[in-house]
């Protein structure tokens, strides 16, 4: 994150003793990204973070195509994937590519008897249903419906749901998941015209510090492998940190919507972004109001980007026959817009309550088989009169 943040205890001065009151000395750790010239943050442990004591059989978690070098749109009914009780395996990647990988969960029991480390990628949580408490090493985060929780790649964590009805669209990012570029000035701080600011990300509080010793298992994902790591000592046993590296949140609702005289093209709508990759919010806002205005998005030949929607709530104008939790995937290189009379609808209305997170790529997304076990085999052929 582009601003400074820090919780617990910590020593004056970097890189040197930090005693603890009954002697003895407490551990620094830095966590840092890409190498040493990324955000970074420094993190003061009770006992040595290195000791392992285990490592299982790994897992192969490599996502495999089904559908490959395409041109159909699709429409995925992401309510059919069906609920499980453990977080990770209720994670079920739909689309995929060699940027991201783009995931439905419905996981409906908190993670408490293992904690989860993701070594390859920056994670982006978003909440569609559910609410409960992002427990970290760093601290805690409580989150509600139509939270973002964008957590750094190597962050350890677990997840406390307060319901068993738990709806996330999850988006793992193999670089880092940053603020759009063109909201920010050279210190990293977000500008006037931003659609949301500092003020609406919410760092970690109640920094729980735990000094046991046992056996704690850290499920850590590297390269696409599952390894199941024993340690020795509670991976939540840091006294305070500060830096730059650490997970936040963000509500969807807190995005301020950019409007125009005319319609206005997605890049307003964008919140992050990644190497080859962004991720736009559409919340309800006014429509245009030139007098002669056309609400809907005029069609568009997305040469250049595969547009992932996912629909969270309200009536999204430009489709027919869209539920919650339905996926669109319009791929590039192929003409996509508004349904058959949904043009026509928008003309003289006002205002719209849609809610939707859209994912574009620049490289091309696969389908898994997961993706097709719920996908509308006919989607593509709805635009015909």
């Amino acid at each position: 994150m582009p601003f400074y943040h820090k919780l617990g205890k910590i020593p004056p001065k970097r890189h040197t003793q930090f005693e603890k009151p009954d002697g003895g000395l407490y551990y620094e750790q830095l966590f840092g990204t890409e190498g040493f010239h990324g955000f970074a943050s420094l993190l003061y442990h009770v006992h040595r973070p290195t000791q392992i004591k285990e490592i299982g059989a790994p897992i192969d978690m490599t996502p495999i195509a089904a559908l490959d070098k395409h041109v159909k749109a699709q429409m995925l009914r992401g309510f059919d994937v069906k609920p499980t009780a453990d977080f990770l395996d209720s994670r079920t990647i739909v689309l995929f590519n060699n940027d991201v990988n783009i995931a439905l969960a419905a996981p409906h029991k908190s993670m408490t008897s293992y904690f989860y480390k993701n070594a390859d990628a920056d994670e982006v949580l978003f909440v569609h249903k559910g609410k409960g408490t992002l427990k970290t090493l760093v601290g805690n985060i409580p989150f509600s419906y139509g939270d973002y929780l964008v957590i750094p790649r190597g962050i350890i964590y677990q997840i406390e749901f307060e319901i068993e009805d738990n709806r996330l669209l999850i988006v793992e990012s193999f670089s880092p998941v940053l603020t759009p570029r063109n909201y920010r000035n050279n210190f990293g701080q977000l500008l006037e015209h931003s659609p949301f600011c500092e003020r609406d990300f919410r760092a970690p509080s109640e920094l729980e510090t735990h000094d046991e010793i046992g056996d704690f298992m850290v499920k850590t994902k590297k390269e696409n492998v599952l390894h199941e790591i024993t340690y020795a000592t509670h991976p939540f046993d840091v006294v305070g940190w500060d830096g730059y590296n650490f997970p936040y949140a963000m509500s969807i609702h807190d995005f301020e919507p950019i409007t125009g005289r005319v319609h206005l093209p997605p890049p307003i709508h964008q919140n992050f972004e990644g190497h080859n990759f962004v991720i736009c919010s559409f919340v309800p806002r006014l429509y245009d109001y030139h007098p002669k205005a056309i609400p809907a998005p005029y069609n568009h030949s997305n040469i250049d980007s595969d547009e992932m929607l996912y629909y969270v709530d309200g009536d999204f104008m430009s489709r027919n026959h869209v539920e919650k939790g339905y996926i669109s995937l319009h791929p590039a290189g192929v003409v996509h817009g508004p349904h058959p009379g949904a043009m026509e609808r928008s003309i003289g209305k006002k205002e719209t309550g849609e809610l939707a997170v859209m994912v574009d790529t620049f490289k091309p997304l696969k389908l898994t088989q997961a993706a097709l076990d719920i996908c509308d085999p006919e989607y593509y052929k709805s635009w015909v009169e």
